[in-house]
């Protein structure tokens, strides 16, 4: 593909109507659905040893749904588009993280007692969750 022709296709691709649906009504209540684009282009030209000369390029778009306007009489709402996959992965995350580095936080902690202990002249004892098995 030349690189005008995906300037063109770029800029025919990335309009008003690909963020904002149509609107629909009921009862009432105009609704307005929206979503978040992200996309990029690039391209270039060259030339071989033989002096031929060639351009390209290539242009990608995705969306996923942000939510949607709702006009009640005069007024507007913004409703957010909930992704429970996407809140699944994070608390999934979140989760393996805290089981990860559980076990190194009980050890600073069994160390800092130990230390503690040993500063004011007591003896010390491990608590039974830092002892080895």
């Amino acid at each position: 593909m030349k690189l005008a022709e995906v300037v063109t296709t770029a800029r025919d691709a990335v309009t008003v109507r690909r963020v904002y649906g149509d609107p629909y009504e009921k009862d009432g209540t105009t609704v307005i659905p929206a979503a978040k684009l992200s996309g990029g282009a690039g391209g270039g030209t060259g030339h071989d040893e033989k002096g031929q000369e060639g351009e390209g390029g290539g242009f990608g778009l995705s969306g996923r749904p942000a939510g949607a306007y709702v006009i009640r009489g005069d007024r507007v709402s913004w409703r957010p588009a909930v992704d429970p996959n996407r809140m699944a992965m994070v608390l999934g995350l979140v989760l393996v993280a805290f089981l990860l580095s559980r076990p190194r936080l009980v050890r600073a902690r069994a160390a800092a007692q130990k230390w503690e202990a040993i500063a004011a002249g007591r003896r010390f004892r491990r608590p039974a969750a830092a002892r080895p098995r």
